[in-house]
């Protein structure tokens, strides 16, 4: 397998929709169902920022009011309860992935392009509000219909991930593997960034998709990196980049 930065189409990124849709949410508009609509999705980005910070336990509906300075009791005109915004936050970033993976799933070129393509797509997700949501928090602390709903949105993730595998091995681009164990592997690998990126650490999500990817196609072995003409420098990219930490929007 040979990494590279597969092209994809001009399409308004996954950081971009978030930064769109979290704009001034409280403007004055004569379209009162979008105005309401971004209202909840502040409320929804908010909450989950605080859950991704403190826990789902920890984090109380008055602290969500509190920063977005407005009452508890207008939270309720936009969400449930907190069971309700959780599975919210979850099941948009599961969307996110989903959506994206497939979207390269569906796009020329070979089935390793892809696959790269869309690791790359789901290191930039996993380092945003929702997407970090599904990894730090997930759907443990809900009710079992909830779980079961939004584990079977990970499952057709999962199945995605085996089919571009599964096109690879066919093709003859990948080497003969589980493509189930090789899903797991890759989803596993890309899902732990969520745990541990920071939006004021040292790597952009970009440099850190390009490291992952390399790594995961050549292991560590500089025999085979350097065959493939993969040079990793970590003191290079570590100051390479850094996603601006807006509101709303990582």
């Amino acid at each position: 397998m040979t990494s590279r930065k597969t092209p994809i189409s001009k399409a308004v990124t996954p950081s971009e929709a978030a930064a769109a849709a979290a704009a001034s949410p409280w403007k004055k508009t004569r379209d009162i169902e979008k105005e309401r609509e971004a209202k909840r999705d502040a409320v929804l980005r908010t909450a989950a920022q605080m859950f991704n910070e403190k826990g789902f336990h920890a984090t109380s509906l008055d602290e969500v009011a509190e920063r977005l300075h407005i009452t508890k009791p207008t939270l309720y005109y936009y969400v449930k309860n907190k069971d309700d915004i959780l599975f919210q936050c979850v099941s948009r970033g599961l969307a996110l992935l989903q959506d994206a993976i497939h979207v390269v799933g569906q796009s020329g070129g070979s089935a390793e392009d892809k696959l790269f393509a869309a690791m790359r797509q789901y290191v930039e997700i996993v380092t945003m509000d929702f997407g970090m949501c599904v990894i730090r928090v997930g759907e443990d602390p809900l009710p079992l219909e909830s779980r079961k709903k939004l584990r079977s949105m990970k499952g057709a993730i999962d199945m995605e991930f085996r089919q571009l595998i599964e096109q690879g091995i066919a093709e003859g681009s990948m080497a003969p593997c589980d493509p189930k164990m090789a899903a797991f592997t890759i989803a596993g690998a890309l899902s732990w960034i969520g745990r541990w990126y920071s939006p004021d650490g040292p790597m952009h999500p970009d440099d850190i998709a390009t490291q992952v990817i390399n790594l995961l196609s050549f292991g560590i072995s500089r025999r085979r990196a350097e065959e493939h003409g993969v040079v990793v420098n970590p003191t290079k990219s570590a100051s390479v980049r850094k996603r601006p930490r807006k509101t709303g929007t990582t």
